[in-house]
């Protein structure tokens, strides 16, 4: 396995306070599992031969467009090559002129509600990212939506119940968390994280470092 994690979180349009505490949380949770950590904002960071040694690129929040052309090229090679990516939060509203990046994700953010208390459907309870929790999981976060349906192509992980909180826009099907494959390369989303208590909360860090361990192909989940 490569030995290092990339933690990207440029911003050009809105920038989140949380910020800080995930990076903060993600280089921990990046040493727990062996691999040295860059925190990096300049797209200069994502060359070729920077991500030579990367196990996965980490877009923490990322809003707007981020990326150069030579970086664009390099993360897209690096995952058809087989490198890992995750995404957290606001990472689902970078790069909007850029169709990689959608397929790359799965799905783009629409629109979210104010923040609110809402229930969630943990959809695979074997996976590292959710196997930690019950079969629901009450949080309060931004509820985001999509521009698509994440499924086709994805294993998802959680959902939001739509009737437990005001606003949701997707549905009685509401994608929050999964999971994809794209080349040979391991992509993670998850939707949660925007504000900074949630990166000291211990079942969302563990969610974190789950799915840290998929993109990084430290644990494989189901097929």
């Amino acid at each position: 396995m490569a030995a290092r994690l990339l933690v990207f979180s440029r911003t050009t349009g809105y920038r989140h306070a949380s910020i800080p505490a995930g990076v903060a949380a993600l280089a921990a949770l990046g040493r727990a599992l062996g691999l040295e950590v860059e925190a990096a904002e300049d797209p200069a960071a994502l060359r070729a031969d920077r991500l030579a040694d990367c196990a996965a690129v980490v877009f923490l929040s990322t809003s707007g467009t981020v990326l150069d052309g030579t970086a664009r090229r390099a993360l897209a090679a690096h995952v058809r090559g087989g490198g890992g990516f995750a995404g957290v939060h606001a990472a689902a509203t970078a790069e909007p002129d850029w169709p990689f990046y959608a397929d790359l994700l799965g799905a783009r953010f629409t629109r979210h509600p104010e923040p609110q208390p809402a229930l969630l459907r943990v959809e695979d309870r074997t996976h590292p990212a959710t196997a930690h929790l019950g079969c629901t999981w009450a949080r309060t976060d931004e509820w985001y939506d999509f521009d698509r349906d994440p499924r086709p192509g994805s294993h998802v992980l959680l959902s939001v119940d739509e009737r437990t909180y005001r606003g949701g826009g997707m549905g009685a099907d509401h994608p929050l968390a999964w999971y994809r494959e794209v080349g040979r390369g391991r992509v993670f989303y998850t939707a949660l994280g925007h504000e900074p208590e949630h990166y000291a909360d211990p079942d969302f860090r563990a969610h974190l470092l789950g799915g840290l361990r998929h993109a990084v192909g430290a644990a494989e989940g189901p097929a």
